[in-house]
């Protein structure tokens, strides 16, 4: 109730007189009031009061008055909370329900508050995917001006996707278009991947991928007319439908670069454009054209200038032609930059994405590769970076606004092996922004019925505040695979990596490695083996140096991109050891067919050590490779070894090539996350610089192994995983043959 007296001009009161604050108190009214003794004040400073006192939460009712000099203040108190409890509730615990809520103990009771309240919690609920959830609330008089409030809550079904459905597409079939967005239709995987959970910030960021896709594939008038979600109250369960628009499919025309500046030669700046005539219209191009343009001119001393592209469509000929406008832009300097929304996430973690900070010059450029960067990072399930006006006409203050998401993650995993090690399972606890600071740390361990395997990971993105990525790795396996002998193996490796370019990285790398073999039957060992036994334990202490290339579109299932990596590696340290290795590997992906989500790769890799004292390498020193490198053989099943038990021994020289293609499986929900594949590979492993016997070697000649096989890859809620079944049809009578495979899959 609003009791405001008419002040039909500027009035002075000499005195306050409070009424009804008994818990409250009659200063912490007074200390709300915009109304003081002694000044002038006229009616909108009585609305402003009342609005202040309402605004604590404080009272139920509030009334001002005017009598003769006093000004009366006369309230009534809300009751404070003496508890709140949950009744329920199963699918969110308390724990998290009592951080959504304003009502806390020893704080006000208001039905405001308290429907605000529950429109959180349903918030709550509906973002697992509890739509339906009922929630009242209860309250208990317990004395004293205090009650005990209950929210009750029924749960209700799990609101699922029956359909999602498109309207309007005639070059991309539904079933490719559904493998673009985030919302997926109810499977039986869906209890797990949470996929089926719609929402309208969801549907927002399902059009822009749709947008995005399109864009990236010609199609540059696409446009979504629109999207929504019918719930079907009987069966709880929703329909969602996109219209869409995909207009004509472009490619690029001519190419060309203008500059206002002067001391900039647009012909120079022509060779970074990635939009070349005749290519496929892509939006990413054009902003890669951008990024690279902005850069060059940057680093010429032009900090304001600003790169604009303009499009100029051709109907006839379907073509867009681009011109990269060089200009001087308006100068600016960053006065702030404000971070807005992260709970969890620590500011400098935010800032330092950032190639600029307060007094610098203003780039939009840079702006758009630090909203990237953080995009990328993973911490964050929505990144928005906007301007607004600073202090001075040439001010600006940059604010980021973003959403914290989870970043922690604990697996269970489990496959087969064959050779008697029988099912292994492996478990895992992973954080990629450790305590909100950006530091990644990984605890794993696993083992079958012969293994055991232990390993701790941790990186800091930025070492000494600088965009260096420093870590450590630990490790320690035991194995007892082999016939004869059994060893264990444990060290660790110190690393830093520095980019060079966006996509080219380098990492130097220390590796210390202790190996310890051991044998109850030494009299059975072939020679290298027994001296392995006997000068038990060996070091390897080495320093390598790697460089890293990735234009992959996304790690977890690429369509298109190259990832590659050559490393070279010197031992010799201390230790056992003295060689000096090279390596190389590299996989690119192609989209053979967008409509049928069709997905080439071909791979290569290649090494080769060599001893740099000219005396014979360990056994160990040498490369051996696994049943990854060509399937269809087993670890350590092809390359040379002893021709009396078959110990393996490694060699100097390895290739091997593979190519593969891999597709959906018709008919299995996109949610599953099935695809299936063919493959060929070939390769392998020769050459032997380790201290035999002469006449009991087998295999250091060149001859090539090849195998072809089928693959069903599954990306589970545990991580990637795949089955490869191959048959090796170029082999040798002593190889060790492994059909049937279960592992990780990875890009490599």
């Amino acid at each position: 109730m609003l009791v405001t007296p008419t002040v039909s001009e500027a009035a002075v009161i000499r005195d306050v007189s409070v009424q009804g604050a008994q818990r409250v108190g009659a200063d912490t009214v007074r200390a709300n009031l915009t109304i003081v003794p002694g000044k002038a004040f006229s009616n909108a400073d009585i609305d402003s009061s009342i609005k202040r006192l309402y605004a604590t939460g404080l009272f139920s009712d509030v009334r001002i008055s005017v009598s003769g000099g006093t000004l009366v203040v006369v309230v009534n108190e809300n009751q404070l909370i003496n508890q709140v409890v949950f009744n329920g509730n199963r699918k969110i615990k308390d724990e998290k329900l009592v951080t959504l809520v304003r009502s806390q103990p020893l704080g006000p009771y208001s039905e405001t508050m308290i429907e605000s309240d529950l429109q959180s919690l349903r918030r709550a609920y509906a973002a697992i995917g509890r739509s339906d959830v009922q929630i009242t609330t209860q309250t208990a008089p317990v004395g004293n001006g205090r009650v005990n409030v209950a929210f009750v809550i029924n749960e209700g079904d799990r609101t699922k996707i029956n359909e999602i459905n498109f309207t309007g597409n005639t070059h991309y079939s539904a079933f490719r278009l559904r493998a673009v967005i985030a919302t997926k239709e109810s499977g039986w995987l869906s209890f797990i991947t949470r996929r089926d959970i719609y929402s309208e910030d969801k549907l927002r960021v399902d059009e822009e991928a749709l947008r995005q896709f399109y864009y990236n594939h010609g199609y540059a008038d696409f446009r979504v007319i629109s999207s929504n979600a019918v719930l079907n109250p009987e069966t709880n369960e929703y329909v969602v439908t996109f219209d869409v628009d995909e207009g004509e499919r472009y490619s690029f025309g001519p190419v060309n670069v203008e500059s206002t500046v002067d001391g900039v030669n647009p012909e120079d700046l022509k060779s970074l454009a990635e939009s070349s005539e005749g290519k496929t219209y892509r939006a990413r191009d054009v902003q890669d054209s951008i990024d690279n343009i902005s850069k060059r001119v940057a680093a010429a001393g032009y900090p304001f200038a600003r790169v604009t592209p303009r499009g100029n469509r051709d109907m006839a000929t379907k073509t867009i032609s681009v011109d990269y406008l060089v200009d001087q832009g308006e100068r600016a300097y960053v006065e702030r930059i404000e971070i807005r929304g992260n709970t969890n996430t620590r500011d400098y973690v935010i800032r330092r994405e950032f190639d600029m900070s307060e007094g610098d010059a203003f780039n939009q450029q840079q702006v758009a590769e630090a909203k990237r960067r953080l995009e990328r990072l993973g911490y964050f399930t929505t990144v928005n970076v906007t301007t607004a006006p600073g202090s001075a006409p040439d001010r600006v203050v940059v604010i980021v606004d973003v959403v914290d998401q989870s970043t922690g993650s604990f697996g269970i995993g489990a496959g087969y092996a064959t050779g008697g090690e029988g099912f292994i399972l492996e478990a895992s606890v992973e954080e990629k922004n450790f305590l909100g600071r950006g530091q990644y740390i990984r605890v794993s361990a696993s083992g079958g019925a012969l293994t055991r395997n232990y390993s701790i990971s941790f990186t800091e993105p930025y070492f000494l505040g600088y965009r260096l990525a420093a870590g450590f790795d630990l490790f320690k396996s035991e194995s007892h695979i082999y016939d004869n002998y059994s060893y264990d193996d444990q060290g660790f490796s110190l690393r830093v990596t520095a980019p060079i370019t966006n996509d080219l990285t380098t990492t130097v790398r220390y590796n210390y490695r202790d190996m310890n073999y051991t044998s109850d039957n030494e009299a059975a060992l072939s020679q290298p083996y027994r001296a392995l036994v006997d000068g038990s334990p060996w070091l390897t202490s080495s320093v390598a140096n790697s460089f890293n290339y990735n234009t992959l579109d996304t790690m977890q299932l690429p369509h298109e991109g190259l990832i590659a990596s050559f490393t070279h590696e010197l031992a010799g340290l201390g230790g056992d050891s003295e060689f000096y290795k090279l390596s190389a590997k590299a996989r690119a992906y192609y989209t053979l067919s967008d409509e049928m989500d069709l997905v080439g790769s071909i791979a290569g890799a290649a090494g080769h050590v060599i001893s740099t004292t000219g005396k014979p390498l360990n056994v160990f020193d040498q490369f051996s490779l696994d049943s990854n490198d060509i399937r269809g053989f087993a670890d350590t099943g092809i390359g040379p070894r002893m021709r009396r038990n078959d110990d393996p021994l490694g060699g100097t020289t390895y290739f091997t090539a593979s190519a593969e293609v891999t597709f959906p499986l018709p008919g299995v929900s996109q949610d599953a996350g099935f695809r299936g594949g063919f493959f060929l590979d070939a390769g392998t492993l020769y050459g032997n610089d380790v201290k035999v016997t002469s006449g009991k070697l087998l295999g250091a000649d060149l001859n090539l192994r090849a195998s072809a096989g089928a693959s069903l890859i599954w990306a589970s809620p545990f991580g990637p995983l795949r089955v490869d079944y191959a048959v090796p049809f170029m082999k040798q009578s002593y190889d060790i043959q492994q059909r049937l495979k279960f592992g990780i899959s990875t890009s490599f």
